[in-house]
């Protein structure tokens, strides 16, 4: 990621991502298809492939659902951030000031 709008525009979305990454995996540990899962959650396929996507951040209502329905435990936490964005972040602020 040469271009510096790229890299940040993929860094804002790196949560969603991760977050995708995470239920694709929990699923596949559990053994299930897409629509199996949905069965479980009794939901439709479409919305398993929309939060598997990345493009949404789903309610921790529907991250419970999940959960239960892959046979995980869902667990959130806040991880400090690195130095580096937190001088972004700041840098931001002060700009916007």
């Amino acid at each position: 990621m040469d271009e510096p709008e790229y890299a940040e525009a993929y860094a804002e979305l790196e949560t969603e991502f991760a977050l995708a990454r995470e239920m694709i995996e929990a699923r596949a540990r559990a053994g299930l298809t897409q629509d199996e899962l949905a069965s479980r959650m009794d939901t439709s396929r479409t919305v398993i492939a929309r939060l598997e996507s990345g493009r949404s951040l789903p309610s921790t209502r529907t991250l419970k659902r999940f959960a239960a329905a892959t046979g995980s435990r869902l667990a959130i936490s806040f991880v400090p951030a690195s130095k580096k964005a937190r001088k972004e972040r700041t840098a931001k602020g002060a700009a916007s000031a």
